[in-house]
């Protein structure tokens, strides 16, 4: 048994000290996962150039990622990093900020990674040095890690660690392991790491002597997808063991709840229930898992549970969670033991209220992370589908063109006059006192967005996201460079000017869901191609210079939701391309309520580019009409005779509204015929 082990050590010794190769330093490193049908690049192997991510990723550079860091190593304003500090015995003081505060910062740790990644800053890499030395010092002999516990602990006297069922030990340590594998992969130094490994060995030994009680006392499963990078990172096969655990002891639980995921044993789940961000996590560390061993119970649940959240829970934005407060099971039953409060609760199918939409940005990046887990599964462009509108709508939404505001929920729908006061900001801030896991969230996803734009497999590259940008990549040994020119998503011209490809290798072009119609050209030559799974598979012999030109339809397109969407019924939502638009208070006549407001599917809207904050923005310019001009001062009023009053109006992108002023916004509007 020594000898076993002291191999291991050797042998994770050697993976943790020699050069990483290839893939292994993708931001999800399916290289060797035996289920994988696509498979990320390296971080930093697509550099964006010119165009939309090429002005969001300068502007995490320059203000995103300072403004967070200030933030989390200011004690004045977050206490994160003084935590830390705490807990290794360098300041004095109690815990202060949520119990999560140990995950933001290690989110934000991410993001520095992914920056650094494409820009080779070292100033990043610094700041990271300077705090990872604290980190390691405030962890426990064992590898047991939080904040909070130990600072109290301190205090106390007490041993709390995984005794409460509402704290974040475990979400915490998920995302150092995340941040560990990130900082290790783009960097080839393991001080990071190794702090995630003995975290993680801590758990290891916790998740086996502990009772499924007292081991499911781990909300937001953040640690099912950083168990699966760690064993992809060291190929030690105990991390997959205790991920395969972590899924089997929610069928253990006899207490177990639908916040928590675990009512029912997962293995038995066919519907999206509970907290969404909980949720969104768990399916993504479920596909984590499916995509390293073959398990069709696992991913039997995964579609059924995708199919119920697209077809009856997401909206139109890509959100997730659409209630502040749900009840479960579905609220039936007379017994107060029975019926369960959620919070960001998916809710009853087709329950998707505009105004009081709860949409925590967390869980619409959840959505994106789920989705692309399933594209790398399955190689199926409806996944990449989903990850791009909530991207472009739901999580954009959750920080400001300049970079330093937040929002935690994303309503369809704000109103001065609502006559409560919601418990969340409609209005972005730079810091969100009581809940600022989104921020580091959003902050990390936008600088992480060059690793999804696209995929390599043994015989294709796979085209998921547009934008101008370079590819320049291995894959197994094979040179891959391609360029991209694109003013997407304001534009759906996308060409791409082949470098260098290996022989034989296909090209796959993701044609969206909503386009038709699409257009292909490959010298100036009109392709036909066919689908596959999505994806225009361009096959032959590619040669340096050759140039193929994607050509979407952009047309502006009315969209309307199933009549049992109670509050879209009779509206329509405006898109263009992935984007969501919607209307604000300022874009109509001074004197109007925007939401007497009303649209003919027949009136044309024409795209106009402005700028807006620095960011290149295009806003749709067309007519809406109103019927009647009073005020409401009622629940309800006579229909009196129409006045049929046409007004000028513009729409703007959703993920940008209440960044010029704040105001009346709504992204469905009621239709005229």
């Amino acid at each position: 048994m020594k000898a076993k082990k002291s191999l291991l050590i050797l042998a994770l010794s050697g993976l943790l000290t020699g050069q990483l190769h290839a893939q292994e330093k993708a931001i999800t490193n399916t290289g060797e996962s035996p289920f994988a049908i696509q498979n990320a690049v390296n971080m930093g192997d697509v550099s964006w150039t010119k165009g939309f991510w090429a002005e969001r990723t300068s502007v995490c550079y320059e203000r995103m990622v300072p403004h967070l860091w200030d933030v989390y190593t200011s004690a004045d304003i977050s206490h994160a990093y003084r935590n830390f500090e705490i807990a290794a015995g360098l300041e004095e003081g109690e815990h202060k900020g949520p119990s999560f505060h140990d995950g933001d910062f290690y989110k934000t740790l991410e993001a520095v990674c992914a920056l650094y990644a494409q820009t080779k800053d070292e100033r990043l890499l610094q700041m990271i040095d300077e705090v990872t030395p604290v980190i390691a010092k405030s962890q426990r002999e064992d590898g047991y890690i939080y904040t909070k516990a130990t600072i109290d602990q301190r205090n106390s006297g007490e041993n709390i660690e995984f005794q409460d069922r509402l704290s974040f030990e475990a979400y915490n340590i998920g995302h150092l392991m995340t941040a560990g594998c990130i900082h290790y992969r783009v960097t080839g130094n393991n001080n990071l790491l190794n702090i995630a490994i003995k975290a993680a060995d801590y758990l290891y030994g916790f998740y086996k002597k502990s009772n499924p009680t007292l081991a499911r006392n781990a909300i937001c499963p953040s640690h099912y997808m950083g168990t699966i990078e760690l064993y992809r990172t060291t190929k030690d096969p105990k991390y997959l063991e205790l991920a395969q655990h972590l899924i089997d002891i929610k069928g253990e639980i006899e207490d177990g709840t639908d916040d928590n995921q675990d009512r029912i044993p997962f293995r038995q789940q066919n519907k999206a229930m509970g907290h969404a961000v909980r949720a969104s996590y768990l399916y993504a560390g479920v596909t984590d898992l499916v995509t390293e061993i073959q398990d069709t119970t696992l991913s039997n649940r995964l579609f059924a549970i995708w199919d119920d959240v697209v077809k009856h829970k997401m909206y139109i934005t890509g959100g997730l969670g659409s209630l502040y407060d749900g009840t479960s099971p579905d609220g039936t039953s007379y017994n107060p033991a029975d019926v369960q409060k959620i919070h960001q609760a998916f809710g009853r199918d087709y329950q998707l209220p505009n105004l009081t939409a709860h949409n925590e940005t967390c869980a619409n990046i959840g959505n994106m992370l789920w989705n692309w887990r399933m594209a790398t599964l399955t190689g199926d462009a409806k996944y990449i589908d989903v990850l791009e509108l909530a991207l472009y709508n739901s999580v954009l939404s959750g920080i400001s063109l300049d970079g330093d505001k937040f929002l935690y929920t994303n309503p369809l729908s704000y109103s001065s006059n609502l006559p409560f006061q919601q418990r969340w900001s409609k209005k972005r801030v730079p810091y969100i006192s009581l809940s600022n896991c989104c921020p580091p969230n959003v902050v990390r996803t936008i600088a992480e967005v060059s690793s999804y734009a696209y995929s390599v497999s043994d015989d294709a590259v796979w085209v998921n996201l547009f934008g101008g940008n370079v590819l320049d990549t291995e894959y197994k040994g094979r040179k891959i460079k391609i360029s991209q020119e694109s003013n997407y998503p304001w534009d759906g011209v996308a060409s791409f000017v082949v470098e260098e490809l290996p022989a034989n290798y296909a090209l796959k072009l993701r044609i969206p869901g909503w386009a038709e119609e699409a257009e292909i050209t490959h010298n100036n030559k009109k392709v036909n191609f066919q689908l596959e799974k999505g994806y225009a598979k361009l096959a032959g012999s590619f040669k340096k210079g050759d140039r193929i030109i994607l050509r979407l339809p952009m047309q502006v397109t009315f969209m309307e939701a199933n009549p049992l969407v109670e509050e879209a019924r009779n509206e329509v939502a405006v898109m263009r391309g992935p984007v969501v638009y919607c209307l604000e208070k300022e874009d109509i006549p001074a004197d109007l309520d925007l939401f007497n407001l009303k649209v003919k599917t027949s009136v044309k809207f024409e795209p106009v580019q402005e700028t807006v904050m620095g960011q290149s923005i295009v806003f749709l310019k067309g007519n809406a009409y109103t019927d009647n001009t009073e005020q409401w001062n009622s629940l309800y009023r006579k229909v009196t005779a129409e006045d049929q009053k046409e007004v000028a109006i513009r729409l703007v992108p959703y993920f940008a509204w209440g960044n010029r002023t704040f105001g009346d916004m709504a992204v469905w509007l009621p239709r005229k015929n």
